[in-house]
């Protein structure tokens, strides 16, 4: 028979090697935190949420597609404008936490003097948040004052991304989804259409696309293809912030409908109220 006492310090040193481990998440997650110049000590506010584990089909394998970071979680660090926020990168958060246990926070950067109380709730209310090493992934939005939305990822080696339609690009390529060569330019052209003529182009630009969508949608649900990609999430949210829904015509109005009718969607156009 195993001695009792024997037990009980394999026991005791199993508890202590599980708290080191989370000590070491912890330490991590806040070493990439202090890397990071914009969510150092120059953070007024913080507000942090958890989500729930993923509610539909399993997610793909992060540590294939963004290599292993042992022990540590993988952090994406978004910084925004809350005066034009980036609604395909809510939209695109909400679809990942519906795939993996994601920890969010919000922050708010010095360089603000005052961020709304619903961009300050963006990812929900605060819940009981578990030790960082049982999340899958880090999702840190800072609103601060810059001109177009930056990214930044824990992966040392990488490059900071701008702009709204290459961030969503990245964020949607955690969902796995491999297309041939035909349907991710497809796929491309659409998010920079929507980027560069319908929410930063004038009033003939916004038209000539909505005629183009219109045409689009009269042949496959969405807009590339019969499944929801990146374009669909990009193109919705120029929409609802250039105001050009009401003018939409017949077959994008059923888009926009079907867009809605997802979780993701509805929930971020609460913000909009």
């Amino acid at each position: 028979e195993v001695d009792p006492s024997l037990q009980a310090l394999e026991s005791r040193q199993e508890e202590i090697l599980k708290r080191l481990y989370e000590l070491k998440s912890a330490v991590d997650g806040l070493s990439k935190m202090i890397q990071t110049p914009d969510a150092d000590l120059d953070v007024t506010n913080i507000i942090q949420t958890d989500e729930c584990s993923p509610l539909t089909t399993n997610g793909a394998d992060l540590d294939l597609m963004l290599g292993k970071d042992y022990g540590a979680l993988k952090d994406i660090v978004i910084n925004a404008n809350p005066s034009l926020p980036p609604l395909s990168l809510l939209v695109l958060h909400r679809l990942l936490c519906e795939h993996y246990k994601i920890l969010s926070a919000v922050h708010t950067h010095s360089s603000v003097k005052s961020v709304p109380d619903h961009l300050l709730k963006c990812f929900g209310e605060q819940t009981k948040k578990q030790p960082r090493h049982e999340y899958q992934l880090g999702f840190t939005l800072i609103w601060k004052d810059v001109p177009k939305p930056q990214m930044k990822f824990s992966i040392q080696t990488m490059c900071p991304i701008e702009g709204e339609g290459n961030i969503a690009r990245f964020l949607f390529s955690l969902f796995g989804q491999k297309y041939n060569a035909v349907t991710s330019t497809l796929i491309d052209s659409w998010v920079d259409t929507a980027i560069f003529q319908l929410k930063e182009g004038s009033s003939k630009e916004k038209g000539a696309v909505l005629r183009s969508m219109n045409a689009a949608l009269g042949k496959t649900a969405w807009l590339v293809g019969n499944e929801l990609t990146v374009a669909d999430i990009v193109a919705w949210c120029a929409l609802q912030q250039t105001g050009s829904t009401n003018a939409a015509p017949a077959n994008v109005q059923k888009w926009m409908k079907s867009c809605e009718n997802l979780a993701p969607f509805s929930s971020v156009m609460k913000l909009l109220k």
